[in-house]
């Protein structure tokens, strides 16, 4: 029975999916340098952006997943490619691997997320059932139970960082569906513009793949050590179930400990502050993966009369540092207005979370490239350097920004921090 249980686990975490439809180009190191990032914008030259909705549905057993057409012109120009995954009670996404950064917003429910690091010691242990107790992660190297990398309890409005490579799950072990908007941002390289756009249209057909159906079943079993029948049955095309499957006795011996995240959530930032002072690094193995971007009390622009907004950038999540991404989460109270602005680090890619908004983007040469209603469900791009500017509808306006930069810098044109109020009166009176 034993043996059997851990063939069956083998199949399970072993049996990584290769997101071949969404393998834009290959993550191309760090694109924190501001070479790169010019070399992005001189690539958006837009005649027109609007919101639009996920073109496609893949559907699975236990939930579905939806993709944006990455050939639209707005998301060639970020170089990202935007999903939503949707997991219904009690089901699992299956192990996985994109060749790109992501970062992922829990729009509603919770669960648990899994992310294995190459290299990185397995110094969690799932205990089994004890009389009296609930199961739960610990740390140690004891033999008794499953020894893996560590998981983490994710929330609604919870931001989820994923180095490019790194294998990840996720299981829904909550009340209602799981709701995530997945963001995959590779390297815009020039030289490689045409052939990833040649590639991709090919890769889209394929969809999810399983990578060990390529492999020769003895090499294989070899390799991993486990029965020629375990590797047929890791190799079989399972299209009826999809990249999401029901999970039929449940995973009640993954719990990770609840109360030691929150303490360590609630010690981060002052944590963060003082080794990056003594001048030292968090190890990628032990660096903190989530954090909540819905909290009030941490919001970074507050007004009583038109919103607020958090930023959650390389200081709240030192990770994004390494995968030099950041997020946003905005609400604009009904009919308020975000005064123009634009980004100077990377670009934004806007998903409409709630109600509606009047969205008008202007590009560096002055000319009205977007001038459109955006409504819940949408996504779209505000290229860098584009001056942007937000009015909300009757019903006022949620939204979440994925950023290519985890330091994101703007200029306003309005407000007591805008380019206008800083230049001397002279030179505004004679220009």
């Amino acid at each position: 029975m034993a043996v059997t249980t851990r063939l069956l686990l083998a199949v399970l975490f072993f049996a990584f999916l290769l997101s071949a439809a969404n393998a834009i180009r290959e993550y191309q190191g760090q694109q924190g340098q501001g070479g790169t990032r010019l070399t992005q914008a001189q690539q958006c030259r837009l005649q027109r952006i609007a919101g639009c909705q996920p073109s496609d549905r893949i559907e699975s057993e236990g939930g579905f997943s939806e993709l944006w057409d990455e050939n639209e012109e707005q998301f060639q120009c970020a170089g990202v490619a935007p999903l939503r995954f949707v997991i219904r009670r009690n089901s699992l996404s299956l192990p996985k691997f994109h060749p790109m950064r992501g970062l992922v917003y829990i729009q509603r429910g919770q669960g648990i997320v899994g992310i294995t690091y190459p290299g990185c010691a397995e110094t969690f242990q799932s205990q089994t059932f004890q009389a009296g107790r609930e199961p739960r992660e610990e740390r140690g190297q004891g033999l008794g139970g499953d020894q893996h990398q560590k998981v983490h309890r994710i929330r609604q409005g919870d931001v989820v960082a994923i180095p490019a490579g790194a294998a990840h799950w996720c299981y829904n072990d909550g009340e209602e569906e799981l709701v995530a908007v997945f963001y995959l941002a590779g390297g815009v390289q020039e030289n490689e513009s045409q052939r990833a756009q040649t590639g991709l249209r090919k890769q889209r057909k394929q969809k999810f793949q399983n990578i060990f159906r390529a492999f020769d079943t003895e090499l294989l079993a070899e390799a991993i050590n486990i029965p020629s029948e375990t590797v047929r049955k890791m190799q079989e095309e399972q299209t009826e179930r999809g990249t999401i499957v029901n999970v039929r006795e449940g995973m009640s011996t993954i719990k990770p400990d609840e109360e030691e995240a929150e303490g360590r959530s609630q010690r981060g930032q002052q944590w963060w502050e003082k080794v990056t002072r003594n001048g030292l690094e968090e190890n990628i193995c032990t660096m903190k993966i989530r954090t909540n971007i819905e909290t009030q009390r941490r919001a970074d622009i507050f007004s009583r009369q038109a919103g607020k907004v958090n930023h959650v950038g390389r200081q709240k999540l030192p990770i994004l540092e390494y995968i030099d991404m950041s997020a946003s989460k905005g609400t604009i109270y009904p009919n308020a207005l975000m005064s123009p602005h634009w980004t100077l680090t990377g670009h934004s890619v806007v998903y409409v979370e709630r109600g509606e908004a009047q969205v008008q983007v202007v590009d560096q040469t002055g000319q009205q490239v977007m001038n459109d209603k955006v409504n819940q469900g949408e996504m779209f791009v505000v290229p860098q350097y584009f001056p942007a500017t937000i009015k909300a509808g009757e019903s006022g306006f949620e939204f979440v920004v994925f950023r290519t930069s985890s330091q994101p810098m703007s200029n306003q044109l309005a407000g007591y921090t805008s380019v206008i109020r800083a230049m001397p009166v002279e030179v505004l009176t004679n220009a």
